[in-house]
């Protein structure tokens, strides 16, 4: 198996453009270098941007190795999970029509909005579906960002949620799967609405969630939650929910 030294020996080839990202030169090199390792390690990866590269190297802090490990095994599991290449509503119907996730407006820094529901939630029977339709909804809210815009803000709305909802088998899975397979893409998580019971369960779900995610979770007073969320959503693109101007659209029908 290549080596990083092998690698750099090797010129480190491969299509780097320096776009929209800020990366600095040493970024570039490295993405340069991870590059040439994962397409020697699997050729699949000539298919896949440098944006989507990056954001796994910047994920590992640079470390190209670690990089390359972690998105070889991303692509082995996308093959696998998702063979079509997207998840079709056929797929998640039962999620579906819960009627928990919406597609709000975009913040101030043009990242689109993805409104859950969390006491519309209600444990599935089938876990496969239930990671199916973290997928679908991760890939149709990262298919809505604009040209350079790589990442999306959420709003987590518990107000209503009780036990009956309680899902720590479904919450982990949606970690899991945001983490290593959508590294770099949440940009900001409102949790609004919180009920005091919710801290049984984020006491057990917090431990699994790493350094660079825990820093994007805001929990918003209800108090201050409209100008909380107008620091980073404008009036005209804020749901209507939460006093904005903007309906909320289900997902499946964005």
């Amino acid at each position: 198996m290549e080596t990083v030294q092998q690698a750099q020996e090797n010129g480190g080839q491969g299509m780097i453009k320096d776009e929209e990202n800020n990366s600095t030169a040493e970024e570039q090199h490295k993405l340069s270098l991870m590059r040439a390792l994962v397409e020697r390690r699997d050729p699949a990866s000539k298919e896949v941007d440098d944006s989507t590269l990056r954001r796994f190297l910047r994920a590992r802090d640079l470390d190209v190795e670690k990089a390359a490990a972690f998105f070889l095994k991303y692509l082995k599991w996308r093959t696998t999970f998702v063979p079509n290449g997207h998840i079709s509503d056929a797929e998640v119907q039962n999620e579906i029509a819960q009627n928990k996730m919406f597609i709000g407006g975009a913040d101030k820094k043009g990242r689109p909005i993805l409104v859950v529901f969390g006491c519309r939630h209600f444990q599935n029977p089938d876990p496969d579906e239930f990671k199916r339709v973290v997928v679908y909804c991760l890939d149709k809210i990262c298919s809505r960002m604009p040209a350079g815009q790589e990442k999306f803000v959420s709003i987590g709305d518990l107000q209503g949620w009780g036990f009956s909802n309680s899902d720590i088998r479904g919450y982990l899975a949606a970690l899991s799967i945001l983490q290593d397979c959508y590294p770099e893409r949440l940009g900001k998580l409102f949790i609004v609405h919180a009920p005091r019971i919710f801290s049984v369960v984020w006491k057990i779900v917090y431990p699994f969630i790493d350094n660079n995610t825990k820093t994007k979770i805001v929990f918003v007073d209800d108090s201050k939650l409209k100008s909380t969320l107008l620091e980073d959503i404008d009036e005209s693109q804020l749901p209507d929910t939460y006093g904005g101007k903007l309906p909320l659209v289900p997902l499946q029908e964005a």
